[in-house]
């Protein structure tokens, strides 16, 4: 169905037409520079009843939104770090210790103690903490529980000698339900389980 209607001095012819059931109008003219002009309307007359979301479109994003987020918290690190890793570094700066005291053929010792661990060197007569990397002392992560089997006062402390050999010392790391065993044998082998 199509109905013709004309504008101020029939220059602007407008046409109605309803195709689908839904009603549309165009506007034609002579002028190119005019009908584009004129031609956006039509267009804006569309976009105004496709604008917009529907409850169940808002509703599907939104429990997209919450599937990512439970996964993204469940994926994120424990921000004190995993318990190995903490053991593991602990055994590398002791065998670093270790290697230290054989190349430099001087005694080092590391100490241990609920709070943290370090290390010293020995000058000669007196023991000095050694303040360079990777041998300044450390605290464990808040929240871990550190036993030391050998433990005879405040700190445990084992010495590396030149050799290469040391008395051992057993270290286990406990946080949560989660724990770490560092064992330095007296042959000078470290060992971490976990």
């Amino acid at each position: 169905m199509q109905i013709s209607a004309t504008g101020d001095e029939m220059r602007n012819p407008l046409t109605l037409s309803l195709s689908k059931g839904r009603p549309s109008f165009r506007i034609k003219s002579k002028n190119r520079r005019a009908g584009l002009r004129q031609a956006q309307p039509e267009r804006m007359i569309q976009r105004s009843e496709e604008q917009g979301f529907t409850l169940t479109e808002l509703m599907v994003v939104l429990v997209i939104l919450g599937i990512l987020a439970s996964t993204i918290v469940f994926v994120m690190p424990d921000p004190r770090g995993r318990l190995i890793d903490e053991g593991e570094a602990f055994a590398a700066r002791a065998h670093a210790a270790q290697e230290a005291a054989i190349v430099e053929m001087r005694d080092t010792a590391l100490w241990v103690s609920p709070a943290g661990y370090g290390f010293e060197r020995h000058d000669g007569e007196t023991w000095m903490p050694i303040g360079r990397p990777p041998f300044q002392d450390r605290q464990w992560p808040e929240g871990t529980a550190v036993t030391v089997a050998q433990q005879d006062g405040e700190r445990a402390r084992i010495i590396f000698d030149a050799t290469g050999l040391n008395g051992p010392l057993d270290v286990t790391l406990a946080r949560d339900e989660n724990s770490v065993s560092i064992v330095i044998g007296a042959d000078g082998t470290i060992r971490v389980d976990g």
